[in-house]
């Protein structure tokens, strides 16, 4: 065990107040429990009052605070942090050691669940049921069923399996983490005379800290921080962005079909149902003609058939430039395809987690802000008037942050450049390659490029048969006063009930 440690300037753990906080486990216990305790919190409050008219604290916390707010900015900046003070990994380290520390089965050790279970279970019913989530009874409903889950597979089995192959975000984060600035790593120096692996032992993952450096990747790690506490000799650093992309490591062929999974329903599919939904043409894209189609040949009502339709072709169109671009290339490079396919699949890292950003940004001043506000207003019964967005969507400046969608496109491209010379060929045949397998972050580029034109030359539609996103927008400005009279009661209930 190593008691003292002379560090870099680059370690975090080596500027005093960060040092404090990140090394300190009665902090990082304090902020797990308070993450905690508002997570239930939430989910108490949306079974009292499971409707929007009375209760929008519940929906606030988990589809503006949590998600996509936090979780997007973490990520692409610090790593999977979120894992780190997630509530059921917090639980499933005293559940796990409780219970009967099984080996996981080979069919459910198997990251590929986590990620279709994100994609299916939550996007797929989203687009097709867009209410399915958005009322505090369903969110709330929504987590006590993931926690339900989780606290089964925790007691079952060991090593935190579930954060592993069965969390939906698990993959995810562990992938799309890739990107951030930190890492955490050891001296090596110090760890080579080490005989004790303080840092190994104190790890609910059965993780090893001290092999992160050596293998370029630090594998499930959530970022708890524990082995921190546990061993002077662990860092936290600051280093190159997506550095370990550059750079050759152990790679999970989940992550990087997590990668264009969820650029498919996301990214792209929010371009076609939700950005180019609001243009004037909007009806004459080929998944409005489609989703007119299946409604008048299904009609269900309540189902939103254009949102499944932009999902399919999202999904079509995304996996094709992928998997057909990653094709011409292996023929290019004489290399196996599916060694071409998930090495360079990793270029595809920035298309959402940072081009993402731009979104998450844009509706932090049209809508998260002032959520956020009034939802924690409600909730917690505090007597302030009602917060107003920091903008709307006649403010030009927020196109700002559509920049980053830009930046996203050079960086995804430097990263393909990195990877594509791993393999060993003339130059042509890696410029080639180069150009077929980045044909997915060509057409997100001219995605992005369409929507400006097609906004400019065709305008803004009033409204379409289809426009479930505008509709629902306007709603929400028409009845934002109605929200803050029921803010009131809600928060008149809570006292009443105190």
């Amino acid at each position: 065990m190593v008691n003292f440690q002379k560090r870099d300037k680059n370690d975090l753990y080596n500027i005093p107040f960060l040092g404090a906080m990140f090394k300190n486990k009665m902090f990082i216990r304090s902020l797990q429990l308070s993450v905690l305790a508002l997570f239930v919190y939430a989910i108490v409050f949306g079974i009292i009052f499971p409707t929007k008219e009375e209760n929008i604290f519940t929906t606030a916390l988990f589809w503006s605070l949590f998600w996509p707010l936090f979780v997007v900015v973490t990520l692409s900046s610090m790593g999977r942090i979120f894992c780190g003070i997630c509530p059921h990994g917090f639980l499933g380290k005293y559940i796990t050691a409780m219970g009967l520390k099984k080996k996981m089965p080979k069919a459910l050790a198997n990251p590929f669940i986590g990620v279709f279970l994100l994609v299916i279970g939550f996007w797929l019913v989203y687009y097709v049921y867009p209410e399915a989530y958005k009322t505090p009874l369903a969110a709330s409903i929504f987590f006590i069923v993931l926690t339900v889950v989780s606290i089964v597979f925790f007691y079952i089995y060991r090593d935190m399996s579930y954060c592993k192959s069965i969390c939906p975000i698990g993959t995810l984060m562990g992938g799309f983490g890739k990107i951030s600035f930190t890492k955490l790593g050891t001296y090596e120096e110090s760890c080579k005379e080490c005989k004790t692996f303080e840092c190994a032992d104190a790890c609910s993952y059965n993780l090893k800290p001290f092999t992160f450096d050596k293998r370029n990747s630090m594998g499930d790690c959530t970022l708890c921080m524990d082995c921190s506490s546990a061993c002077e000799a662990v860092s936290f650093s600051i280093v190159p962005p997506s550095q370990s992309l550059f750079k050759k490591f152990k790679m999970k062929k989940a992550e990087v079909w997590a990668f264009i999974l969820i650029t498919a329903a996301i990214t792209i599919t929010m371009s076609f149902h939700h950005a180019l939904g609001r243009v004037a043409i909007a009806d004459e894209f080929i998944w409005s003609k489609m989703g007119v189609y299946l409604e008048k040949l299904i009609a269900i009502p309540g189902l939103d058939y254009v949102g499944f339709s932009a999902l399919f072709f999202a999904m079509l169109i995304t996996i094709s430039l992928a998997y057909g671009g990653m094709f011409v290339a292996s023929k290019a490079l004489k290399e196996k395809f599916s060694k071409v396919f998930y090495t360079l699949g990793y270029s595809f890292v920035p298309l959402f987690i940072i081009g993402g950003l731009s979104h998450t940004y844009e509706f932090f001043f049209l809508h998260h802000y002032s959520d956020i506000a009034n939802g924690f207003i409600q909730g917690f019964g505090i007597d302030a008037d009602e917060v107003k967005a920091l903008a709307t969507r006649k403010d030009t400046w927020t196109r700002v942050f559509s920049v980053l969608n830009h930046i996203a496109v050079i960086w995804a491209l430097l990263i393909m450049y990195k990877r594509v010379n791993f393999f060993k060929a003339t130059k042509l045949a890696k410029s080639l390659a180069f150009v077929a397998a980045s044909s997915l972050i060509i057409f997100y580029l001219w995605l992005n490029v369409y929507k400006v034109y097609a906004f400019k030359t065709y305008g803004m539609a009033k409204r379409s048969h289809h426009g479930q996103h505008v509709a629902d927008q306007t709603a929400k400005s028409e009845t934002s006063v109605m929200k803050c009279e029921a803010g009131k009661c809600a928060a008149a209930m809570i006292k009443s009930h105190k």
